[in-house]
């Protein structure tokens, strides 16, 4: 059995311990404990992306039980991807996070450890009620990392986002009974079988549990109109935490992906696809409501947070149209989004430090000390996450654009993702202009930013042009990905006879 595929899990959860049982020890142990840990999760990803890059399915059974029995770990390229995408984002925010944001409160690397563990955990379990599990880990640790650093603005916004998903909660275990109350299983392979060949009169009880699912799914990735806890929870966090919580939305659409190919995808029988015809209309008002609030937006951390609510709705309509295509082009967008996002969460904390008592308020403030670096890191930034070229972000809209067969739904996503990036383009002039090119007449008091924090900022918002640099081989793998996720035989053989 390949003991790998239990590392990215197993590798947090034990340093996310350690580092309780260390409390009281110095915060340079610590801090070196959290940052050898998350950087480790990076080459661990990478050898797990080349495994699953070779097509099979990779199973981890734990106890020995034979699947659908026990608890079951699945590897696939699209795990895989999700995985590096996780290690890469938590290793820059880490960073940047030991230069003195961890100090805010107690326990930040234990709690950052336990939140990496559950993302992880989601990425990877194969099971219905263990994808559950991880969620609460990851959601309880969020819980705990928003509030870091205290203030009234974390406590508002963690008792909106608290309240929100401890709903979710409810929701998603309701859905999950009711799936296990007529199947008998919660082994999504199993599931994928049970529900294609169940009796047609328990066809309107499985269809409101895979509704309840995408009303969870949907809390969680931010979609209209359960987006509104999401702007000001992200920007009442410490950068490092909102630059981690840039995978967070990430995930909800993951579990939509794969609930709603597999389970409910093209062998669910009268339930296949049921999703489909209402991913499309979220998804275009998603982008639409995302692009309206970035452009009312007075805040540039408020901003950034309707931008990622924009990178849902475009990815969420790569994921309607059903297609290989469609799905390969919102998995390279994915990847960008969640880079260049995170850097900009980062950058924004740069700038904010350097306004004075204005900081990331969008309104006459000192000038910076660093206009020039800091500058050029916005331009870069702002130019990628609104789909100009000649940045990812540019490669990832064309390649959705013309994953839309031409018909009624060209007609529709062609102005919307157009006039949307316009929309971008303007939020992020109006918010550019503010910043670096109206400066009040009182003395700048802010200090020069840190070498590691620009660093780390930078490690991120270079994603994009490494996207560009090697997009031929990106691409590649993400049409094998789609691909893999519409066939589904091979996951129904994990039932039958193990590892396919």
């Amino acid at each position: 059995m390949n003991h790998a595929l239990i590392m990215p899990i197993l590798l947090p959860l034990l340093v996310g311990c350690s580092l309780l049982l260390l409390h009281r020890q110095s915060a340079l142990l610590k801090r070196l404990l959290s940052v050898t840990a998350t950087w480790l999760l990076v080459p661990l990803a990478l050898g797990l992306l080349w495994q699953a890059d070779a097509g099979q399915l990779s199973v981890y059974r734990l106890g020995g039980w034979q699947p659908p029995f026990g608890i079951m770990l699945l590897l696939d390229r699209l795990s895989a991807l999700m995985l590096l995408v996780t290690a890469i984002l938590a290793g820059f925010s880490v960073l940047y996070a030991v230069r003195g944001d961890d100090e805010r409160g107690p326990n930040f690397h234990a709690l950052f450890q336990f939140q990496l563990a559950g993302i992880n955990g989601a990425f990877l379990t194969g099971d219905l009620f263990n994808l559950f599990v991880f969620f609460e880990i990851l959601l309880i640790s969020s819980y705990a990392l928003l509030l870091h650093g205290q203030g009234a603005k974390r406590v508002q916004s963690g008792i909106h986002y608290v309240v929100l998903n401890l709903l979710g909660s409810s929701l998603f275990l309701i859905g999950v009974s009711m799936l296990y109350g007529l199947t008998g299983t919660l082994n999504m392979a199993d599931l994928a079988g049970r529900v294609g060949a169940a009796d047609p009169a328990d066809a309107p009880l499985l269809a409101a549990a895979g509704y309840l699912l995408l009303v969870v799914f949907a809390l969680k990735g931010a979609i209209l109109p359960l987006y509104f806890w999401l702007p000001r929870a992200y920007a009442a966090a410490t950068a490092p935490v909102a630059a981690l919580f840039a995978i967070m939305t990430k995930l909800g659409l993951y579990a939509i992906v794969r609930v709603f190919t597999l389970i409910f995808g093209s062998e669910a029988g009268v339930l296949s696809n049921m999703v489909l015809d209402w991913l499309w209309p979220l998804s275009m008002l998603t982008l639409v409501g995302g692009v309206l609030g970035a452009l009312a937006a007075r805040n540039l951390q408020i901003l950034l947070s309707y931008l990622v609510v924009v990178s849902v709705g475009t990815l969420l309509a790569g994921i309607a149209l059903g297609t290989e295509v469609g799905l390969s082009a919102a998995l390279y967008y994915l990847v960008h989004s969640t880079l260049v996002s995170g850097g900009l969460f980062l950058l924004a904390d740069l700038i904010a430090r350097q306004r004075g008592d204005m900081a990331a308020e969008l309104l006459s403030a000192p000038a910076l000390k660093q206009p020039l670096l800091l500058g050029a890191l916005f331009f870069a930034g702002a130019i990628s996450i609104a789909g100009l070229p000649p940045f990812s972000g540019f490669i990832g809209k064309v390649m959705l654009l013309q994953a839309v067969p031409p018909g009624v739904d060209a007609l529709l996503l062609w102005p919307v993702v157009l006039v949307g990036g316009l929309g971008m383009v303007i939020a992020l002039s109006r918010a550019g202009s503010m910043v670096f090119w109206r400066p009040s007449e009182a003395v700048s008091v802010g200090r020069p930013a840190d070498r590691v924090r620009v660093m780390a900022t930078f490690g991120l918002l270079f994603g994009s042009v490494l996207l560009v640099a090697v997009a031929q081989p990106i691409q590649t793998y993400m049409q094998a990905t789609a691909a893999q996720l519409f066939e589904l035989q091979p996951y129904l053989q994990i039932i039958r006879g193990g590892e396919a």
